[in-house]
């Protein structure tokens, strides 16, 4: 087995199994059984199942394989990449500073911020990340590995919209309806900004101007 196929495995154990949890009959059954919090003691054990040895197996074979494609790596790639995680980085901590609609009653009067960009700027910042990271690294266990992280985020996003919606969540379908689902395609990118505001911004830019300054660290460009 080639360690890009290795990747791919891992990747489809890690969504089939969050996927799996979180569908309602079984979720609702094991949350009855097992209470709340030992049910998130569980689905976050096999969520670390899958991923470390998937972080793991990548990182012994970093940019191994046939190039699936290749780009130059110049000034213009890498400002396109720099920038890009940029935005990516303040999306996370602008979602990690505002509730998540997963825990309070959304709605319309929750729209603000990052949730003008995307309803998920958690998890879709992590795709921006695997997208990005495809630009430059086009050998096949790159791809593998950077790909599961977009293909994860559309998939997990799309389906915890659906079962929360199925589950009646008051005002969750109000909140999607007042949201995009992909980032940036509901128009209000510069209402976003200024809702965000400056500290989460400015947090998210240093955080990427540490992650730049570390890349070599763990064999990145």
């Amino acid at each position: 087995m080639t360690p890009a196929v290795s990747i791919v495995l891992l990747w489809i154990g890690f969504a089939g199994s969050h996927l799996l949890l979180s569908h309602l009959p079984i979720r609702d059954r094991l949350v009855a059984r097992l209470g709340a919090r030992p049910f998130q003691g569980l689905y976050s054990l096999v969520a670390l199942v899958f991923f470390v040895p998937l972080v793991r197996v990548y990182f012994q074979h970093v940019h191994e394989g046939p190039a699936l494609w290749t780009l130059p790596h110049g000034p213009a790639l890498t400002w396109i990449v720099q920038i890009g995680m940029g935005v990516a980085f303040v999306l996370l901590v602008a979602g990690f500073t505002k509730p998540s609609p997963a825990s309070i009653t959304p709605g319309a009067a929750t729209v603000r911020g990052a949730f003008r960009i995307t309803r998920h700027p958690v998890v879709m910042s992590f795709g921006l990340f695997g997208l990005l990271h495809l630009l430059a690294n086009g050998a096949t266990t790159d791809v593998a590995f950077f790909a599961g992280f977009p293909l994860f985020a559309v998939v997990g996003c799309w389906h915890q919209d659906r079962r929360k919606i199925a589950q009646g969540q008051p005002g969750y379908a109000e909140f999607v309806a007042a949201t995009p689902f992909l980032p940036f395609t509901g128009g209000e990118f510069l209402r976003a900004v200024r809702e965000i505001g400056v500290v989460p911004i400015a947090a998210g830019i240093v955080l990427a101007v540490i992650v730049r300054w570390g890349h070599g660290l763990w064999g990145g460009a």
